[in-house]
């Protein structure tokens, strides 16, 4: 496992970051094909903010916490990490499968058709944010949504091939888009 540190506004010593490093590296007895991590480490408005993302084996998982002293929050976000971790290995055990497909990730013309661009426009996009596309069924993608702790999750539904999205509704549960 690869572990980076990004730090921001907080001077990391090399006490805690060896901490930090053995205490990562033991969440691997909980599941062993955990790819890589990167522990963002920020303090704003007196407080210490530790962010933990883990590649694990293709999904995402992130933790985050916020205290007073840097070793607090890493513990908090770390048990965030081995909560989710835990319950990937178990979804896993339990479903036992794990489909590969051999998928094109185009997008056909006729579904999203290109659109001339408008001179005056009021909504500056801001932002461009470019990721995979993965294939698992809207189950799947609901879960992977709670681990991200996103409202909404783009993926490709292993039974029709399509480009879906699963979101979290106002009312409670979830919904599905699919394209016509």
């Amino acid at each position: 496992m690869e572990v980076r540190f990004l730090t921001r506004n907080v001077e990391l010593p090399g006490d805690i970051k060896e901490y930090m490093e053995k205490k990562l590296f033991k969440i691997e007895k909980f599941f062993d094909r955990i790819l890589d991590t990167q522990v963002a480490l920020n303090y704003k408005r007196g407080m210490n903010v530790v962010e933990i993302t883990s590649n694990v084996n293709g999904v995402v998982m992130r933790g985050e916490d916020y205290a007073p002293d840097l070793r607090k929050a890493f513990d908090k976000a770390l048990k965030n990490i081995e909560r989710q971790v835990k319950k990937h290995k178990s979804y896993l055990t339990d479903k036992a499968r794990m489909k590969v497909q051999d998928v094109s990730f185009d997008i056909d013309a006729d579904v999203f058709p290109p659109q001339a661009e408008k001179e005056e426009t009021k909504h500056d996009i801001v932002k461009t944010k470019r990721f995979t596309v993965d294939v698992m069924t809207p189950s799947e993608a609901t879960m992977q949504m709670e681990l991200l702790g996103h409202s909404f999750f783009i993926f490709r539904n292993d039974e029709t091939g399509d480009i879906n999205v699963v979101y979290r509704r106002e009312e409670g549960g979830f919904g599905l888009l699919e394209p016509k």
